[in-house]
């Protein structure tokens, strides 16, 4: 039976932090996307995600995504990471994209779109996703995809305004 994970949009400080430490260790550190950090404009007006371990002793997250609305009805998903010590069976990072659609689709989404690098595309279509275009993106080959909206139902999540700063 696979572990057990918490899907949640991060609110506070300290989720927000774990938040952009993940972020900042899987496409600075590992991938070498960026040089100092990858925040950019999006993440104001973007919804971060976190996969979290409920049981867990001290908050630690372990993957994480964020949503976005750069126009009406059209969402937008990226920076999807799982934290290096829990990349097995895929289940943090399912977990992550079935919590951002649901969650855009809850909030009004009509299209969801995400960029995907060339080695997930695979996983993206078994997750019911399909390829509109291969594009490069920082010198990587990816694919712009999108989500069958069927095959993710609205859930019950109340968007909220967003208030946090990004971590520097």
């Amino acid at each position: 039976m696979p572990p057990t994970y918490l899907f949640k949009l991060a609110h506070i400080q300290p989720e927000i932090a774990a938040y952009y430490d993940l972020r900042r260790k899987i496409f600075v550190e590992e991938q070498a996307l960026f040089q100092h950090d990858d925040i950019d404009a999006l993440d104001a007006i973007a919804h971060p995600i976190i996969a979290v371990a409920p049981d867990a002793p001290s908050l630690e997250v372990l993957g994480i995504v964020r949503i976005y609305e750069p126009e009406p009805r059209l969402w937008y998903g990226g920076r999807l990471g799982t934290h290096p010590d829990y990349r097995r069976g895929w289940h943090i990072g399912k977990g992550l994209i079935n919590k951002a659609v649901t969650t855009a689709n809850a909030w009004g989404c009509d299209r969801f779109l995400a960029t995907v690098q060339i080695q997930n595309v695979r996983f993206f279509q078994r997750l019911h996703w399909h390829s509109l275009e291969e594009i490069e993106i920082r010198g990587i080959t990816h694919h712009l995809m999108q989500a069958n909206l069927d095959y993710y139902p609205a859930n019950n999540e109340i968007r909220r305004v967003l208030q946090y700063s990004q971590a520097s």
